[in-house]
């Protein structure tokens, strides 16, 4: 399998690369506390994307994992869940994080966020997507209860941990080194690192 070489996605920012139909996209935890927020728009039409609304029902769970097709708003696949080194702890529930929300959280001044991220990340390779869909969440540590109560965990991932998305349609993956230092989605210590990301053939 070759690859290419691994880049960089800096803390706190984003970053978009486009991964052919057949080519998968490496993801890698490298720190292991780090949350990735991770989008697939359709190459040909930057209006399908993969959706969590529309994926859940499909798979049947709020966890992807290993065997899952990810799919589109468009009901058609367009992620392969081929590999993950991880526990298998990803969220599919939270939209990204923006201004709006660390306004929320009490932030009196701008910080950095994942849709911005996102925006940027594409802006890098000269595209705009029409929309800021909710992302896959890498790592990212939401408990469910009983009761459908929702909470904010820490991630279980350990550093290494790694993903591996194969593209079934041309597309354009976006990530985000999630910036969130307030909550204790990043650890606890609230240390936001760099992770990685490759393509592979």
């Amino acid at each position: 399998m070759s690859a290419s070489d691994i880049i960089t996605v800096p803390a706190r920012k984003g970053r978009a690369a486009r991964v052919n139909k057949g080519q998968a996209i490496k993801i890698i935890n490298t720190h292991g506390t780090q949350v990735v927020d991770t989008w697939a728009f359709s190459a040909e039409d930057l209006h399908e994307f993969m959706s969590m609304e529309h994926m859940r029902p499909t798979i049947g769970t709020i966890f992807p994992r290993k065997g899952h097709n990810l799919f589109t708003n468009r009901r058609r696949p367009i992620l392969f869940f081929e590999e993950d080194t991880s526990p298998g702890i990803h969220d599919t529930l939270m939209a990204a994080c923006d201004d709006y929300r660390y306004g929320l959280l009490g932030c009196k001044e701008y910080h950095d966020n994942c849709t911005d991220n996102l925006l940027a990340g594409m802006r890098q390779i000269g595209l705009m997507p029409p929309e800021v869909p909710a992302p896959l969440n890498l790592w990212m540590n939401i408990p469910v209860d009983a009761k459908g109560n929702t909470s904010w965990g820490e991630p279980v991932s350990k550093p290494g941990d790694y993903v591996i998305l194969r593209a079934v349609m041309d597309c354009i993956v976006a990530m985000s080194a999630c910036p969130q230092d307030i909550l204790p989605i990043n650890g606890k210590q609230g240390v936001i690192r760099d992770a990685h990301y490759q393509i592979l053939s």
